[in-house]
């Protein structure tokens, strides 16, 4: 399978956001991701329902929700229906993870966890068989247009041979600083999706730049 490449829509123009989203449509990406903020879990707020229903309304590709929020368990359903075909949740936010993703596939979107940079891979050992997807952060979750952490590359290489010795069916995930030059090396140690913010929206050539990441 290639890399499926998810522009996050938190690096969009937003004065131009039916622009970018028929860019997106009409590029090689593969699926739209949209970080949703509290600014309780994170030092951030973002865009809610309504902008999310407005997405929905003129994508063409699957919307990947990543929820930087407190009791994510209150909005899973209200998620999956205003447009949400996957919904990721945090580890450090959920305290009863179980629950949750159960919650997130009983509404009838994909599962996805995520882990922040300081939280090993190790403490997913008892969820994997039960999600579709793990998100790694790459950066400090809150802002875009941060540092790529390199030790990231360590943390794939690790989960993917967790997932291989219970032979699950889960992809790896990455978001955070991803660029042309690490993307290689990201997908190389076994991610199956790169989630990228400035890097695409920054370029002078958007779609040019999803392209060479698609290929990498």
């Amino acid at each position: 399978m290639s890399v499926l490449i998810a522009p996050s829509l938190l690096s969009a123009d937003f004065l131009n956001l039916g622009n970018d989203i028929e860019m997106i449509n009409t590029s090689e990406a593969d699926w739209f991701h949209l970080d949703v903020m509290d600014g309780l879990f994170v030092p951030n707020i973002s865009f809610g329902f309504p902008i999310i229903e407005k997405v929905k309304s003129l994508a063409q590709k699957p919307l990947d929700v990543h929820l930087m929020i407190i009791d994510p368990d209150r909005y899973i359903d209200r998620f999956r229906k205003t447009g949400a075909d996957m919904i990721s949740v945090h580890y450090e936010s959920c305290t009863h993870l179980h629950r949750t993703v159960y919650a997130i596939r009983s509404s009838g979107a994909k599962a996805g966890v995520v882990l922040n940079p300081h939280s090993p891979v190790h403490l997913l050992t008892d969820i994997i068989p039960d999600i579709d997807f793990v998100l790694l952060m790459s950066v400090n979750p809150g802002f875009g247009g941060q540092r790529f952490i390199e030790q990231t590359i360590h943390k794939v290489n690790q989960l993917k041979e967790m997932i291989l010795s219970i032979n699950a069916q889960v992809l790896i995930e990455v978001d955070g600083g991803v660029d042309l030059e690490n993307a290689p090396r990201l997908r190389h140690a076994g991610t199956d999706i790169l989630v990228a913010g400035n890097t695409i929206f920054a370029s002078t050539d958007p779609k040019e730049t999803i392209r060479r990441l698609k290929k990498c």
